[in-house]
């Protein structure tokens, strides 16, 4: 992540890092995940972290291993409300996909 990227977001360079480095093992290093909604936009105040993950792994596991990041974030980010939206291969592309890549900022 590059500075610009990391001042753009409204969340301390080390929960961000917790967020890579969560998503990597869960998922894989093949999956990208992006930070979308309020906390992306540096004009807003408050909100919950909005997620998206386009994974490697077909629907179902990704919708397994959404409620294990789910988990370890709560854990290591503390409670927060958190929402995660994942797309798999050959999923078809819904708004809230192509919303989370165009206003997003990948992490």
């Amino acid at each position: 992540m590059t500075a610009t990227q990391t001042t753009a977001v409204r969340l301390p360079p080390q929960q961000v890092d917790i967020i890579r480095a969560a998503v990597a093992d869960i998922f894989g290093t093949d999956a990208g995940v992006w930070l979308f909604g309020s906390r992306a936009d540096p004009d807003q105040r408050g909100g919950d972290i909005d997620l998206y993950v386009e994974t490697p792994c077909d629907t179902a596991t990704a919708l397994q291993r959404a409620g294990r990041l789910y988990a370890r974030l709560q854990r290591e980010l503390g409670e927060q409300r958190i929402d995660i939206v994942t797309r798999s291969p050959g999923e078809p592309e819904q708004a809230i996909h192509r919303a989370a890549r165009a206003s997003g900022v990948r992490l």
